[in-house]
């Protein structure tokens, strides 16, 4: 199974083949994970709940799920990429700093915003 820095070698082999660095300019990446975004929102459109919930247990769904969330990760990767940071290394630096915000004891089961929990 590939890590994130095989990802990251991958996705960028695959764009360095097709001479498409040129397009990927930081703001560029941005408005293509967003449009991503919006391709995986748009497999719940207008779906009930207990449809949207059954989406992984049809073969279809599941692979129209898996192909969005992979698009956006490889966006992701490309923006860690042009940007200069490990993006493994940030999300765990995000952990950290949720969990800070976020301890167990005033978070546990509450969906409050850390500035809400008493």
């Amino acid at each position: 199974m590939p890590d994130l820095k095989s990802l990251s070698a991958a996705i960028t082999a695959f764009r360095d083949a097709r001479d498409w660095r040129q397009f990927h300019g930081l703001r560029n990446l941005i408005v293509s994970l967003n449009l991503e975004a919006g391709e995986l929102l748009e497999l719940t459109q207008w779906l009930k709940d207990e449809e949207i919930e059954a989406l992984p247990g049809d073969p279809a769904g599941a692979e129209a799920l898996r192909d969005e969330c992979a698009d956006i990760l490889l966006y992701l990767l490309l923006i860690a990429d042009k940007a200069g940071f490990d993006l493994a290394a940030a999300a765990e630096g995000k952990l950290i700093k949720n969990a800070a915000k976020y301890p167990v004891d005033k978070a546990f089961g509450s969906r409050a915003k850390y500035t809400d929990l008493a």
